[in-house]
């Protein structure tokens, strides 16, 4: 690993500790000739399938757009970024198990709603609002008596 300050090639690591539910390793490393500390993270680069949009277009996997979807959703509500990245690590642990090359994006929508529904109820709410197109108010109160009647 290069030093980040003087770019020297070798580093040597002080301490490591798995993150993340354990799909990540937290390491820090000392430089060995500047003697500086810098932290490092590792993970397991693993192929996400493709997303195929209900258009027919095939996109790559974009795990920042579900970030700032399920952030968008979860605004102003109590609920801390250490869950939404579990939420984040479950959805695409599910995406990788299903062993397809391509993924319909509504089985995506469909995974990000369920997960919101464990997270927070109005998150949920909002994003199915959105992702549903609810056209009135009715919309709305039917899927506010449904998820009421589900718990």
């Amino acid at each position: 690993m290069h030093c980040p300050f003087c770019n020297a090639l070798d580093t040597k690591v002080i301490d490591s500790r798995l993150v993340s539910e354990g799909n990540q390793v937290r390491r820090r490393r000392e430089c060995i000739t500047c003697a500086e500390r810098f932290t490092t993270f590792e993970s397991a680069e693993l192929v996400m399938p493709r997303i195929v949009k209900s258009n027919g277009n095939r996109e790559p996997f974009d795990e920042s757009k579900l970030h700032s979807g399920l952030l968008k959703a979860l605004e102003k509500r109590p609920v801390s970024i250490e869950k939404v990245d579990e939420a984040i690590n479950r959805i695409k642990n599910y995406l990788r198990a299903t062993g397809e090359r391509e993924v319909p994006s509504r089985m995506v929508g469909e995974r990000v709603m369920q997960e919101l529904r464990q997270l927070d109820e109005v998150a949920f709410v909002r994003f199915a609002s959105v992702y549903r197109s609810f056209k009135d108010l009715n919309e709305f109160r039917a899927e506010i008596d449904r998820l009421a009647n589900d718990n």
